[in-house]
């Protein structure tokens, strides 16, 4: 009898073990099968960022090497050609230029220059004389060179070539002919520059040189509304202008 007890015990432990087992393996074997190397593909675990390693270089070279952006302030003198230089004198421009890197070489520029210059109107009667102010927002592209392969002492610096379109606007102020006028024009950018690290490449020291190709309105015309009537000109203020300025810049 006890035996036949024994035995009924045992069958009933032995069952409950059993169901304890395949209760606490099922979750590791569910486990083993997704880690399984085998299986099929997954795009979340097979996902790469980077299409070629070269990419993925080429960004850890930008992080670590390159600059996001840079903020600089610029001033220089402005000159002009043609006969706007007979009718326009030299005069200070100045202003804030912006750059933003798309990668080591190639970074979008925005800038904002202002400046007074004098102005004198020769006539067949008489020389009028007055200011002439303009302020030019530029939006250029900027190419900075490869210099590894040149010698040490120039490898530090950063040369580049610049291109792009700008919006200009002139204003006149003639006290003596009681004339104020504002106008703007769109011109074309072309340019160069170099760049100098300071302070362990956190700043720079930059020289550009750029020409603004522009067309004002007066360009064709040879004659200058007074409050008298119409005088006619000597020469027609046509022309461009360039600026050389010298930009002291933080890099970001």
């Amino acid at each position: 009898m006890k035996a036949h007890r024994y035995f009924i015990f045992s069958k009933k432990v032995f069952t409950l073990l059993m169901f304890s087992f395949l209760f606490i393996s099922a979750p590791v074997t569910s486990a083993l099968a997704q880690t399984d190397p085998d299986e099929s593909y997954d795009p979340f675990t097979d996902y790469s960022e980077f299409d070629e390693a070269s990419d993925e270089e080429a960004d850890i070279n930008f992080f670590r090497n390159g600059r996001f952006f840079t903020v600089g302030l610029a001033a220089g003198p402005r000159m002009f050609t043609e006969n706007m230089a007979k009718a326009y004198g030299q005069g200070p421009t100045f202003g804030l230029l912006i750059s933003y890197f798309f990668d080591m070489r190639l970074a979008f520029s925005l800038g904002l220059m202002t400046g007074d210059n004098s102005a004198t109107l020769s006539t067949l009667v008489k020389n009028y004389s007055g200011s002439v102010s303009f302020t030019t927002t530029s939006f250029n592209l900027k190419y900075f060179l490869n210099t590894q392969n040149v010698t040490k002492g120039l490898a530090d610096l950063n040369p580049y070539i610049l291109g792009g379109f700008s919006q200009h606007y002139r204003s006149y102020n003639f006290p003596e002919l009681d004339i104020t006028t504002r106008e703007s024009v769109m011109g074309t950018d072309i340019g160069a520059g170099l760049e100098i690290p300071l302070m362990r490449r956190k700043a720079f020291l930059g020289l550009q040189a750029t020409y603004h190709y522009i067309n004002f309105a007066d360009e064709n015309k040879d004659f200058l509304n007074t409050g008298s009537g119409q005088e006619k000109l000597n020469y027609k203020v046509s022309g461009d202008l360039y600026d050389i300025l010298v930009i002291l810049g933080m890099n970001f």
